[in-house]
């Protein structure tokens, strides 16, 4: 405790006090204590991380996945790790999860921090430290009253790693923004060396379709989805750097798991989708970087649990819940690839907020292949959130049957509803603020055990 300054000293204690109050009373609250701290204390982050072996991940899908992914690698090889796994990734809320673990004469310099960031927020947390390893998952269209377009969206992450020239990139080499970086950083790339599907066109509501040094059209051997894949631009001979990690054949498929090979050695990913292949495939590479063995990775990445949103499974009464977090075109139509994996029937609820934390344009709606969704076995069609008759209206134009849509706002009557279906599947696919609170509200009736 000498080693800390009374300022440090006063920051740190009245932090945890809100932090207890916080988890005890109140039932969250993971940014508060952080800006408390920070506002007695500007420095305080330095302090408390010190002895941590610091791993951010940022970008914009798949953040909390792999956060928790690698987080899971590293424990199950008995590495001590903390993490914030509530997804507070904005600066107040990292420098409450270091706070939340900090313990005054610990001189334990063996463990490890992975920690989720914001994409606008790298820049804040390399002031204060000098991360061990740094992946950026992708770069799509989200949020745009508050990133902007994709470029402003790298620009905003490429802050913070020139803050942090020593540590070591491990980044998606599937996503052209990536290449070529005019950075000083060690740099690794991870990707795929096999198709998904068999397509070589972008969609037209592609993000980065256009060559990011001429500007020309990109080509490509193969795409994963959007604009990921084996890319190259004909014109200028920009292409996908060499991949260090790659996944080299992909087994099967399912809307419960997919099993892959990824350098070599077979592994099941517990969570569906090609996004959650990309995502184990990060873990895979992170944790290898820091000497994990194929079967260490391969065990725990078999066993994930999902939660909090993403994929995550619930019950309610005999119904099995699925929550898919959707927050972008990107994002909701690798969920739509999800439903279109059953082939036994189901009921869907649509969630759509415009809040701050959402993005208060949600015009990006009319972006998503919602098309696809008549022709599968959808039975019940549930719709909610504070934007739900603009949910309603796109789920029409997409062709979805309006007589089969069951519109509520209200979450008791919504969730007796979700009861009276007649499918025992049933996917919810809400924004970010939708899930949020839906969730608070199955926590509150005893269908959520942990809220956090």
């Amino acid at each position: 405790m000498n080693t800390i300054n009374i300022k440090s000293f006063i920051s740190i204690i009245s932090s945890k006090i809100v932090l207890f109050i916080s988890k005890n009373f109140l039932k969250g609250g993971s940014t508060f204590p952080g800006r408390i701290a920070l506002k007695l204390d500007r420095n305080i982050l330095k302090t408390v991380s010190k002895g941590y072996k610091v791993i951010l991940i940022t970008g914009t899908n798949g953040k909390t996945t792999t956060t928790s992914m690698i987080t899971n690698i590293l424990k199950e090889n008995g590495f001590k790790v903390i993490t914030n796994n509530t997804g507070a990734n904005l600066f107040p809320g990292i420098v409450s999860c270091f706070i939340d673990n900090f313990k005054f004469g610990d001189k334990n310099t063996s463990k490890y921090a992975v920690i989720e960031v914001d994409e606008a927020n790298v820049k804040f947390i390399t002031e204060y430290i000098s991360p061990e390893l740094l992946t950026v998952t992708n770069l799509f269209r989200d949020q745009l009253d508050r990133y902007g377009e994709v470029y402003t969206t790298l620009t905003k992450i490429l802050e913070g790693v020139v803050k942090a020239p020593k540590t070591k990139l491990i980044l998606n080499g599937d996503e052209s923004l990536l290449g070529n970086l005019e950075i000083k950083n060690p740099t690794e790339f991870y990707g795929f060396n096999v198709p998904v599907q068999e397509d070589t066109k972008l969609d037209v509501n592609a993000d980065s379709k256009f060559c990011k040094f001429c500007k020309s059209p990109y080509s490509y051997n193969f795409i994963t989805y959007n604009h990921l894949g084996d890319f190259y631009c004909p014109s200028c001979g920009y292409k996908r750097a060499p991949l260090k990690y790659a996944v080299d054949e992909i087994i099967e498929v399912t809307p419960e798991y997919s099993r892959v090979v990824i350098n070599g050695t077979p592994i099941t990913i517990s969570q569906s989708g090609a996004y959650n292949i990309y995502n184990g495939l990060c873990a895979y590479s992170i944790t290898k970087e820091l000497g994990v063995s194929d079967e260490v990775i391969a065990k725990s990445l078999g066993k994930q649990d999902s939660s909090f949103g993403r994929q995550e499974v619930i019950k309610i009464d005999d119904k099995n819940v699925k929550i898919i977090l959707v927050k972008n075109p990107a994002g909701y139509n690798q969920a739509i690839d999800t439903l279109c994996l059953n082939k036994e029937p189901f009921s869907a609820l649509f969630m759509l907020n415009d809040n701050y934390a959402d993005g208060r344009d949600v015009s990006w709606i009319w972006d998503v292949g919602f098309e696809r969704l008549p022709n599968l076995p959808i039975n019940d069609i549930y719709i909610s959130g504070m934007r739900m008759y603009d949910m309603a209206v796109r789920l029409k134009t997409a062709g979805l049957d309006s007589n089969k849509f069951i519109i509520e706002d209200d979450y008791e009557a919504l969730t007796n509803k979700l009861k009276e279906c007649e499918d025992k599947n049933i996917y919810i696919l809400a924004t970010y603020t939708a899930m949020i609170n839906y969730r608070k509200h199955l926590h509150s009736k005893g269908y959520i055990e942990k809220l956090w």
